[in-house]
C-alpha cells in the first residue's frame, strides 16, 4: 500500500482517539511535512536534534517556553519566584493540565500533573544512557553522595529548583525539550518502548508510528492552552510526518498538495526553486510562499587541537598559523551566494552567529578571504609557499560534499592540499565525540537562548564525549570569561564578556566558521498561522488549514 494512501487511512480510523466527538471525513484539517533525515525517538530525553525535537514539541510541555521573539514565557508553570541569591527557583504550576489518556493509567484517562512529575522526570536526564543532557544537570544542586537535592516537589502544585551556582541562562534552558515532563506510569508499562510510544500533555497526541515510513499526531481534545480569543488549541485535527529521503520526490510531493510544508535548504533543490538572490522563482509562487528568518546555528568545520593527543602532535594543524592559513583560505562569501543562493550570511565575525545578542562584527574581526594573508602565514609556519605541508583530510556527510569541494578547491590554489571523506552521520559523530579526526564539518544551532549556549563549545570542562567541546581546546582566560558570564546579570557586561570569547576563538582558530545559517521553508498558500523563529522550533498548535 502506498505510504500516504496509509497514513490517510489511519487518520481516518483514528482521529478521535483523544476524544469521543466525532467529526465527518471531509472536515479534517490536517497538517503534513516530511522529515528527510528520518526520527530516531519520540522521548524528550532523547530531543537533542530537530528531527526528534519537533514532533516531541507537539507531544510534551515544559514549565516554560519561548514565544517566536525567543522571551521565556509561562507553560505549565503559571509562574515563578527566583531568589536574591539567584540559587532557588520556585514555579507554581496550573491545576488544569492533564497527561494524554493511555493504557497506562486508571481507566485509561489521562491524570492530572503534579510537581512530583517534574522531579520525576528531571532525575532520568542524571542517566546517560537515557539521555545525553547529563551535562545539563550540573547546573542542578546535588548532595555530597549525590543526591538530587536539587529537584524538590513542596507540593502537587509547587516545585523547587535549586542550583549549584548562579546560572542566568537557567530559564532559558528549562525551555529545552530535555526538560518536558512525563508520567511514571508510562515508563512503568512501555520501558523502552516509551520512545515509540510517548505519553505527554503536548497539544498533540501519540498514534502511530511506523518507523522510516510516517508518524500520526492527533489532537488533544483536552490541551489547556486557549488563543486570544479563549479558543482551544489546537485548531488542526492532526498532524503526519513522512520520511521521504529523496528530496527531488518529497519536492513533488509538496507541489501535489501531499505535504504543506519542507523545511530546509537541504530538502530541496535550491537551485531549482530559488534564483541566486535567494528569492522564490516566479514559476512557484502560486504553489507556496517562503518564509525565511534569521536562524541561530552556525555551520563550520571543526579543528581537534588538543596536543595531549598524538594525532594533534604529530599534524601541522596543532600549529595556531596553519589554522588561520587555513580559515584565510577560502571565499565564505562566494559559498554563500553561488553554493546556498544566498541562504544565510558568510561567517565573517566569529563563532557567535547572526541574530544573537553578542553578534557584533565591529567588534569580532573574523576570517574573510586573503591569500597574501595565507601565504605569510604558512611562511611564518615553517612551510614556505605550501612545500612541505602534509595533506589534510576533512571528514564530512555526504550533504555538505560541494560546499568542502569548493573548499578544497580554493585551499589548492594556495598550496594547502585537502582530502575529503565522506561518512556516514553516525561513524562520523562517534569519531569525534572521540577525539578521532582532526577536521570534522559540524553544526551547531541554539539549544536555548542564550548566548552561553555557542561558547560552551570552547569551555575546558567540556571535553567530548561527556560535553560539547569537539575540538578539545583549552585556554584558561577563555574560561575566566566564561565562568564570569555564568554570574553575571547586566547584559551589556555580558554582551562584552560574549565578545571577548569570541575574538580568543578567532585568534587560536579551533575551527573554520563557514555561514550563519538561515530557517527557511517552502509552505502552501492554505497554511495560515504557522509562526516562524530563531531556534527554528517548529509550533503547530496555532496552525490553521483553510
Amino acid at each position: 500500500m502506498h505510504k500516504f494512501v496509509f497514513g490517510w487511512l489511519i487518520i481516518s480510523l483514528f482521529l478521535n482517539a483523544c476524544s469521543e466527538k466525532k467529526k465527518s471525513s471531509d472536515s479534517k484539517r490536517v497538517f503534513n511535512y516530511n522529515e528527510m533525515n528520518g526520527l530516531s525517538s519520540l522521548d524528550p530525553a532523547a530531543a537533542g536534534n530537530f528531527e526528534n525535537i519537533w514532533p516531541v514539541n507537539q507531544l510534551f510541555n515544559g514549565l516554560v517556553q519561548l514565544d517566536d521573539s525567543l522571551n521565556v514565557v509561562p507553560c505549565i508553570a503559571k509562574s515563578y519566584f527566583i531568589s536574591e541569591d539567584g540559587l532557588k527557583y520556585t514555579f507554581h504550576l496550573r491545576r488544569d493540565v492533564y497527561f494524554h489518556d493511555d493504557t497506562c493509567f486508571v481507566n485509561a484517562r489521562g491524570r492530572k500533573v503534579v510537581a512530583g512529575d517534574f522531579v520525576f522526570s528531571f532525575s532520568r536526564l542524571y542517566d546517560s544512557r537515557v539521555s545525553s543532557a547529563l551535562s545539563l544537570m550540573t547546573h542542578f544542586e546535588q548532595g555530597n553522595q549525590g543526591e538530587k537535592t536539587g529537584l524538590v516537589a513542596l507540593n502537587d502544585s509547587t516545585l523547587e529548583l535549586r542550583l549549584s551556582k548562579p546560572f542566568n541562562a537557567f530559564l532559558s534552558l528549562l525551555s529545552m525539550k530535555y526538560f518536558s515532563v512525563i508520567p511514571h506510569e508510562a515508563l512503568e508499562r512501555y520501558g523502552d518502548d516509551f520512545r515509540k510510544h510517548p505519553v505527554g500533555t503536548g497539544p498533540f497526541c501519540f498514534k502511530h508510528w511506523e518507523e522510516g515510513t510516517k508518524l500520526v499526531l492527533l489532537k488533544n481534545e483536552n490541551y489547556f492552552e486557549k488563543d486570544a480569543q479563549g479558543r482551544r488549541l489546537p485548531y488542526l485535527d492532526a498532524v503526519t510526518v513522512s520520511f521521504i529521503r529523496d528530496r527531488e520526490t518529497a519536492f513533488m510531493e509538496l507541489l501535489n498538495g501531499k505535504f504543506d510544508m519542507l523545511s530546509g535548504a537541504d530538502a530541496f533543490n535550491i537551485n531549482e526553486v530559488l534564483d541566486k538572490e535567494g528569492n522564490l522563482r516566479e514559476l512557484y509562487q502560486s504553489k507556496f510562499f517562503l518564509q525565511k528568518h534569521t536562524f541561530l546555528k552556525t555551520d563550520y568545520i571543526g579543528i581537534l587541537v588538543d596536543t595531549s593527543l598524538a594525532v594533534v602532535k604529530q599534524s601541522p594543524l596543532a600549529l595556531k598559523n596553519i589554522r588561520k592559513a587555513v580559515n584565510h583560505a577560502f571565499d565564505r562569501e562566494k559559498l554563500v551566494r553561488f553554493l546556498r543562493n544566498k541562504i544565510g550570511t558568510p561567517a565573517l565575525a566569529g563563532f557567535i552567529p547572526k541574530g544573537s545578542k553578542s553578534y557584533d562584527p565591529k567588534v569580532v574581526k573574523g576570517y574573510s578571504y586573503d591569500p597574501d594573508k595565507v601565504k605569510t602565514l604558512l611562511q611564518e609556519a615553517g612551510y614556505p609557499g605550501g612545500k612541505g605541508l602534509p595533506e589534510l583530510t576533512i571528514h564530512i556527510t555526504d550533504s555538505y560534499k560541494e560546499q568542502a569541494e569548493f573548499i578544497q578547491s580554493q585551499l589548492a590554489e594556495n598550496n594547502i592540499t585537502a582530502n575529503i571523506s565522506v561518512e556516514k552521520t553516525s561513524i562520523l559523530r562517534q569519531a569525534v565525540n572521540n577525539g578521532e579526526y582532526l577536521l570534522f564539518k559540524k553544526s551547531w544551532f541554539c539549544d536555548y537562548a542564550d548566548d552561553e549556549n555557542f561558547m560552551s563549545l570552547f569551555y575546558s570542562k567540556n571535553f567530548t564525549p561527556e560535553g560539547v567541546n569537539f575540538f578539545r581546546y583549552k585556554n584558561s582566560l577563555f574560561d575566566k570569561y566564561y565562568e564570569e558570564a555564568l554570574l553575571v546579570r547586566d547584559e551589556q557586561a555580558r554582551k562584552q564578556l560574549f565578545n571577548r570569547m569570541d575574538s580568543l576563538i578567532v585568534e587560536d582558530a579551533p575551527c573554520i566558521p563557514l555561514y550563519y545559517d538561515e530557517v527557511i521553508r517552502l509552505v502552501r498558500h492554505n497554511v495560515k498561522g504557522l509562526g516562524i523563529n530563531a531556534m527554528n522550533l517548529l509550533n503547530l498548535k496555532t496552525v490553521r488549514k483553510d
